[in-house]
């Protein structure tokens, strides 16, 4: 039970490392990383170590950790994939989408709370018209910083 372990406080610690600090490992360009090799160490000695303490043969708790200490750490590399595929470097246009002023806008300041999924915080935005804090506007531009924005008319 020892080995089992050893190896899941071993998969702890580069898990948290890989974590925190950043990738640790890249194998085989980016087919393996640091953090689903973590998870799938975690994995092998919780799984080992259940089934030594349960009176299972040893060759019974190696097998079963090998396989679902294999499977964890694919779907963990499966998640990142998906994960990092939907980070902030697709170019995604704002222009019109809701929100609500945070602030008052003037033409050189202002602050909106957009309604769009991707936008978790509040975005700098300005306006030609000034806008009260608390008017519901509409993107009329996307700018790298910040956004243009106008009072929200809906169509009648």
């Amino acid at each position: 039970m020892l080995v089992f372990v050893l190896i899941g406080a071993a998969g702890l610690l580069l898990l948290l490392l890989s974590l925190v600090v950043g990738e640790l490992l890249d194998l085989g360009d980016g087919a393996l990383s640091g953090t689903s090799l973590g998870v799938g160490a975690v994995v092998f000695g919780a799984v080992g170590s259940i089934v030594t303490v349960n009176g299972l043969p040893v060759w019974v708790a190696y097998a079963a950790s090998v396989v679902v200490g294999l499977l964890a750490a694919a779907v963990a590399q499966l998640m990142i994939r998906r994960l990092s595929a939907t980070e902030d470097n697709a170019n995604v246009s704002l222009v019109g989408v809701q929100g609500t002023a945070v602030t008052d806008i003037t033409q050189a300041s202002g602050e909106v709370s957009l309604d769009a999924v991707s936008e978790l915080e509040r975005r700098l935005a300005w306006s030609l018209e000034p806008i009260a804090e608390g008017t519901r506007v509409v993107v009329l531009e996307h700018q790298p910083n910040s956004v243009r924005v106008g009072p929200y008319r809906p169509e009648a």
